[in-house]
């Protein structure tokens, strides 16, 4: 594996450190009037969840994990298990519903995702960034109302609440953003 300078560290980036997988959330340089320059890098622990803020100068050196990426279809859930097929090869694999967090109302029957492994350890799903859904509850359209900025909460068909546009109505189809959780447009 490749190690990098701590000044070479960027969001995103995936690190071995301290024996666990970490990615890099927010990456600060600092500059002290005394002593060298540094960056101080928030990470999360990919295994687990926690996070950690760590120090890193330009002379400390860090592994960078290169994780593979394959693309996977959503078959169906069992017992808090959600089971991908590979696209390729047809195997099955079982991975805990917690891995998606908030973002599980929006996996779909048959979608396509991007499981990323380090060896044979599946360690994150990614979720299509735009998804479609039915809104099911939302307040009636008003006529006339235009303001700029105005937004009405609804409820969409997997239970997740969103704020739309005043003109939205219910049992209309709409294109939720999964990394925002927002309404990007109708669908």
């Amino acid at each position: 594996m490749p190690k990098i300078n701590g000044n070479e560290i960027r969001p995103g980036n995936v690190l071995e450190h301290e024996g666990g997988l970490w990615v890099a959330v927010k990456l600060e340089h600092v500059k002290p009037g005394k002593g060298g320059a540094f960056a101080q890098v928030e990470m999360k622990n990919l295994r687990n969840g926690s996070k950690l803020n760590e120090r890193f100068r330009s002379a400390d050196k860090v592994e960078r994990v290169r994780l593979e990426q394959k693309d996977q279809q959503f078959l169906y859930e069992s017992d808090g298990m959600l089971v991908f097929m590979d696209t390729e090869t047809f195997e099955q694999i079982e991975l805990p519903a917690d891995l998606l967090g908030e973002r599980r109302p929006f996996l779909q029957d048959g979608m396509t995702v991007v499981i990323e492994y380090y060896d044979v350890e599946a360690l994150n799903v990614t979720l299509p960034q735009k998804v479609t859904c039915q809104i099911v509850e939302t307040e009636p359209v008003v006529k006339g109302q235009t303001a700029a900025n105005s937004f009405k909460p609804a409820v969409l068909d997997n239970g997740v609440r969103v704020m739309v546009p005043p003109f939205v109505a219910q049992d209309e189809m709409i294109v939720v953003n999964t990394e925002t959780m927002e309404y990007s447009e109708r669908a």
